[in-house]
């Protein structure tokens, strides 16, 4: 299973009523276990900012995630932007054995000869 982050921006219709957020939020978490059995819900978040929500759940694929942002858009109340995740100590495994970047002399700029 991968990690995906979804944040979802509601519309100002969906903000009218702050009493259709809660049902609203049952619709569409039915909608998603009914349509994405294999997605584990972990945390959901109101939040400040560009987002009014953030979402962590994990699907077997990126094909899964996509139909989840795209039930919540389907309900005509918001946008979801959604990002791949991985866990940190996943990730140090991933990149521990890289190479080093090569620096290049020739792609190396002497800032003092760029402002005289």
């Amino acid at each position: 299973m991968s990690t995906f982050i979804m944040l979802t921006r509601l519309s100002h219709e969906a903000l009218k009523s702050p009493r259709n957020l809660e049902t609203l939020g049952k619709a569409v978490t039915d909608r998603i276990r009914t349509e994405c059995p294999d997605v584990n819900w972990v945390a959901s978040y109101a939040v400040l900012g560009p987002a009014d929500y953030l979402d962590i759940f994990s699907a077997p694929s990126i094909e899964s995630a996509t139909k989840v942002a795209t039930i919540i858009r389907t309900f005509g109340h918001a946008t979801t932007e959604v990002w791949g995740a991985t866990p940190w100590g996943e990730f140090l495994g991933l990149v521990r054995d890289l190479p080093p970047a090569e620096l290049r002399a020739d792609l190396l700029v002497d800032r003092r000869a760029q402002t005289a």
